[in-house]
C-alpha cells in the first residue's frame, strides 16, 4: 500500500514535470489577432509550443477586432485571450470587475499614425476636415487617436472625421484614396506606408514615457484562472520563454510569424515589411501597469468608460503567476505600483 502511495505520488510529480498527462483531458480556448502586436500568440501557434508545454489541447480563434474578443469571452467561449487594452478594460468594467485579469503583457510598440502622402498633412492642424481611420469604435487605437487629437485642440467639436473600419478595409480605401489618415496597428502600418503611398506621422512610442506602452495583454477569464492555475501558469511560463526567445533569436520569431499569417490571411509579409514592422514592436511580459492605468482614465475622458468618476480598474492585474515563474527562472519580477498589487 505505501509503495503505491508513493509511486502515484511521484507519478503525479512526473506528470507536472512533463506536461502532458496532468491536462491532457483540458482544453484552453485562446483568442488572438492576426497582428504583429501579438507575437507570442503567433509564434505559440505555428510551433505547438503552448500544447508542448502546458500539455493540454489549445483552441485558438483569431478575431478581426479586439471587441469581438471580449464578447467571446464575456460568453464564456474563451477561457485566454491576447488583446488590447481599451477592449480588456471595458470588459473589465462592463463585468464590473468579474470577468477577467491581466495575466501578462505581450507586447509594446507597434502603433503609429500613417497620412497619405497626397493629403496635404504636414502638421496636426492639417487634420481638420480629414477622414481618419481607426480599426474599431473604442478600440486601443481610437482611444489613443482621440486622446492626440484632444491634446492638439482638435477634439470633439473639431473637423476631424473618425471613422471606425476594420484593418483590411482600412488598407483598401487608404489605396483608393478615400481615407486620408490612419491610426493603425503592425503589419498595417507598415503596409499603408510600402504599399499604399503612406507616410508616417506619429509613431505612438513618442507619446508615452521611455517609448513603452502595452499595445496587447494576455488576459484569463477569472472563473478559469481561478480553477486552472497550474494549467495557467504553465501557459504563462511558455508565454514568457516565447518572449524571451522572441528578443533573442527575432529571424526566427519572424520566421513562424509569417509562416502562421500566410495561413490567416492567405499570404506572407514581404520581407521588407516584416522587418521595419518589427522595428517599431517589442515583444514583453510586462503588461506596464503605469501605462495600462492611463490608457483607463483616457477611455473615461473620452466616455467608453462609465461612471462620474474614473473607475477603479486596479484590480484588473493577477501577476502572481508571471512573477512565481519569473522568480523560479531567475529573472527580475515585474515592477508593479503599489496601488496595483494584488
Amino acid at each position: 500500500m505505501r509503495w503505491r502511495l508513493l509511486a502515484g505520488f511521484y507519478g503525479v510529480i512526473l506528470s507536472l514535470a512533463t506536461g502532458s498527462p496532468a491536462f491532457a483531458d483540458t482544453v484552453i480556448r485562446v483568442g488572438h489577432l492576426p497582428n504583429l502586436t501579438h507575437p507570442q500568440a503567433l509564434v505559440g501557434r505555428a510551433t505547438g509550443e503552448f500544447e508542448k508545454n502546458a500539455g493540454a489541447k489549445v483552441e485558438w480563434t483569431a478575431f478581426n477586432a479586439g471587441a469581438s474578443a471580449m464578447e467571446a469571452l464575456l460568453a464564456d467561449e474563451l477561457d485566454l485571450a491576447y488583446v488590447g487594452p481599451s477592449p480588456a478594460l471595458n470588459a473589465y468594467v462592463r463585468s464590473k470587475g468579474r470577468v477577467l485579469r491581466v495575466v501578462a503583457g505581450a507586447a509594446s510598440g507597434g502603433v503609429a499614425l500613417v497620412v497619405r502622402k497626397d493629403a496635404g498633412i504636414r502638421n496636426p492642424a492639417d487634420l481638420k476636415g480629414k477622414r481618419v481611420a481607426v480599426p474599431g469604435l473604442g478600440n486601443t487605437q481610437d482611444v489613443a487617436l482621440r486622446s492626440w487629437l484632444k491634446a492638439k485642440g482638435l477634439g470633439a467639436g473639431s473637423s476631424v472625421q473618425v471613422m471606425p473600419v476594420k484593418n483590411p478595409e482600412i488598407f483598401t480605401l487608404f489605396q483608393r484614396k478615400e481615407l486620408d489618415a490612419a491610426w493603425v496597428p503592425e503589419p498595417w502600418a507598415t503596409r499603408l506606408i510600402q504599399e499604399a503611398g503612406g507616410v508616417l506621422f506619429v509613431d505612438e512610442r513618442d507619446l508615452w514615457p521611455e517609448g513603452k506602452f502595452p499595445s496587447t495583454l494576455l488576459v484569463a477569464r477569472t472563473d478559469f484562472l481561478a480553477k486552472n492555475r497550474a494549467l495557467v501558469k504553465r501557459f504563462v511560463g511558455t508565454h514568457v520563454d516565447l518572449t524571451e526567445a522572441i528578443i533573442q533569436k527575432p529571424d526566427e520569431a519572424k520566421h513562424n510569424i509569417n509562416a502562421q499569417l500566410a495561413k490567416l490571411m492567405g499570404k506572407p509579409l514581404p520581407a521588407a515589411q516584416l522587418d521595419e514592422a518589427f522595428t517599431r514592436i517589442a515583444a514583453t511580459y510586462d503588461p506596464i501597469p503605469g501605462a495600462l492605468l492611463k490608457a483607463a482614465r483616457q477611455a473615461w475622458e473620452l466616455k467608453y468608460l462609465p461612471g462620474a468618476q474614473p473607475p477603479d480598474v486596479a484590480p484588473i492585474f493577477d501577476l502572481s503567476l508571471l512573477n512565481e515563474t519569473l522568480r523560479e527562472r531567475g529573472k527580475p519580477l515585474v515592477a508593479v505600483p503599489a496601488t496595483v498589487k494584488r
